[in-house]
């Protein structure tokens, strides 16, 4: 779900990793541990000196009993809790290829324990590929609905991602989920429907944007589709929609995000921090790109991308487009970059447009994700961020444009990597994820959009948390509407993992107050989940 990069403390979760506790007798332990530095919210942290809890998750929904919680956090007018509420997001493999729900009873015993950290709620991926696999018009929402139905049993929300590209491919990607079959047939058919490179390179993780309005997929257009696809779920869902799924985050690219599939990690493609390649190559970009020229009177424009614009792994200065002061900042490149960009905020229209019609009046919130793409950015050209489709230069801000977009359909503005620090990335890259989400932050006050966020890689440590805290705040107080981490999995109830999440958690939902807490929610920030031995879940009857 996440693709930004590249933090040099990140770590990344190996391809056949559990993602669960080890839960095999059925029950969840929460036990202190000792040898803890807690990542600092503010004033001074203490721990207790003893104490357990222990939960029983029995097998099926019916069993669970709650008996230990963080604490009665206030709440505001749209039941979130006072400050920012935290969502974790779950498995890329929650629902499997058979479309059922994945280790059912392991997850029950998470969401309990993530339910009793304070978690507001959980994100989940709801795959087309998975959903709509059997034929168009064809879903199979069934491992889905049990996952509604359990979060809605423990009191987690939801946040559900409309994900209309494939798993696979990019950083953390743990499992592959390709797009439907029936559309994979079509772009072996038509292999104009994938993005392609100047090389000729196909990339079949999302549909291309150039043939939005066209009937390519056996009488439907993309967008179509897309719609079809949200009104079956708010259909199936609709009882749910409002209390238990609180936000529809709505896939518009490659990792769910508005954005071009510029920087493909797949078979080693593209490493960072490479500048990633303009995908605009597929017949029809190119006819929309000609058809640009020609309205402006300047036909040879429309012959394609910039032919000095570099490969994948190179850096700006190594081209003639990007470099200081290159060809991106000519009359040509102006008018190539307004296209491309343009088309990008054209396509996110189409489809939030449709989203908003969709779940009017339904009470759920929609969101739109952008990349934090980080690389390059205290270059002049910002070339990571152009070949990705943002607009965005040293003299030009390109994410006022995407905000202004989001805002016309009430649409929350989510971004990533706010966990990252500037020194911690690697000098050749240019990079400076502080200043891109301060620059995020400026465009979203200004065009009066809500801003929630995400970290960009799995982190686990109290020097990420801390930053997300700082990111977090301003003069006027608390910026972002939620924050989502990435990801539930088994090192996350490691324990001292485990208790820095509680413990960020914590100071994330206290809003502008940082009271202590009471010693029993206190007691409840020593979590960390185990397993016991059949006899040693009786000596505690």
């Amino acid at each position: 779900m996440a693709s930004t990069l590249h933090s040099a403390t990140s770590t990344f979760i190996k391809p056949r990793d559990s993602y669960y506790p080890p839960l095999k007798t059925g029950f969840i332990v929460f036990s202190q541990l000792s040898g803890y530095r807690p990542v600092k919210c503010s004033g001074q942290l203490s721990w207790p000196e003893q104490g357990s809890v222990v939960l029983e998750a029995r097998q099926g929904i019916e069993g669970i009993e709650r008996v230990h919680s963080i604490g009665a956090a206030t709440h505001n007018k749209d039941g979130y809790k006072r400050g920012v509420p935290v969502f974790v997001m779950l498995p890329l493999d929650t629902v499997s290829m058979d479309g059922s729900l994945s280790r059912s009873r392991a997850m029950m015993a998470s969401l309990v324990a993530l339910k009793s950290a304070g978690v507001e709620g959980v994100m989940v991926d709801v795959w087309w590929g998975l959903v709509e696999k059997d034929g168009p018009l064809k879903y199979n929402w069934e491992g889905y609905e049990e996952l509604v139905r359990l979060a809605e049993k423990v009191g987690l929300k939801l946040q559900v991602v409309m994900s209309f590209h494939q798993c696979g491919g990019n950083v953390g990607d743990s499992c592959s989920i390709p797009l439907p079959p029936w559309v994979l047939e079509e772009m072996r058919e038509n292999p104009d429907l994938m993005y392609t490179d100047r090389s000729g390179r196909r990339n079949p993780e999302y549909i291309s944007l150039g043939c939005d309005s066209l009937p390519v997929l056996r009488g439907r257009t993309p967008i179509q589709v897309y719609s079809d696809y949200m009104k079956s779920f708010r259909d199936n869902f609709r009882e749910y929609l409002g209390n238990v799924i609180v936000e529809i985050q709505v896939g518009m690219g490659p990792c769910g995000e508005l954005r071009y599939p510029s920087y493909p990690e797949a078979n080693g493609t593209w490493r960072f921090p490479g500048i990633g390649e303009f995908q605009c190559y597929d017949k029809y970009m190119r006819a929309s790109l000609a058809a640009a020229a020609e309205a402006i009177g300047k036909k040879e424009w429309g012959q394609g991308g910039p032919h000095d614009s570099g490969s994948y792994n190179q850096h700006p200065e190594e081209t003639g487009f990007f470099r200081r002061e290159g060809t991106w900042s000519s009359e040509y490149g102006k008018f190539f970059l307004e296209w491309y960009s343009g088309m990008l905020l054209e396509h996110g229209e189409k489809i939030l447009t449709e989203a908003e019609r969709v779940f009017q009046g339904t009470g759920t919130r929609l969101s739109g994700k952008v990349a934090g793409i980080h690389w390059h950015y205290k270059t002049k050209s910002h070339a990571a961020e152009l070949t990705a489709g943002y607009y965005n230069t040293r003299n030009r801000d390109g994410y006022i444009q995407i905000a202004k977009m989001l805002a016309r359909h009430g649409v929350i503005f989510n971004f990533t990597c706010m966990e990252m620090r500037d020194w911690e990335q690697q000098e050749a890259a240019n990079s400076s994820p502080e200043g891109l989400v301060r620059q995020v932050k400026m465009a979203t006050k200004a065009a009066k959009v809500e801003l929630a966020g995400e970290n960009a890689l799995e982190r686990y440590d109290g020097e990420a948390y801390s930053q997300v805290l700082a990111a977090n705040r301003n003069e006027a107080g608390y910026t972002l509407s939620a924050f989502t981490y990435l990801r539930m999995n088994k090192r996350l109830f490691e324990a001292d993992n485990w208790r820095n999440l509680v413990e960020f958690v914590r100071c994330m939902s206290e809003g502008s107050e940082q009271p202590r807490l009471p010693e029993c929610d206190r007691t409840g920030t020593e979590l960390y989940i185990g397993h016991l031995k059949q006899m040693e879940v009786a000596k505690t009857r």
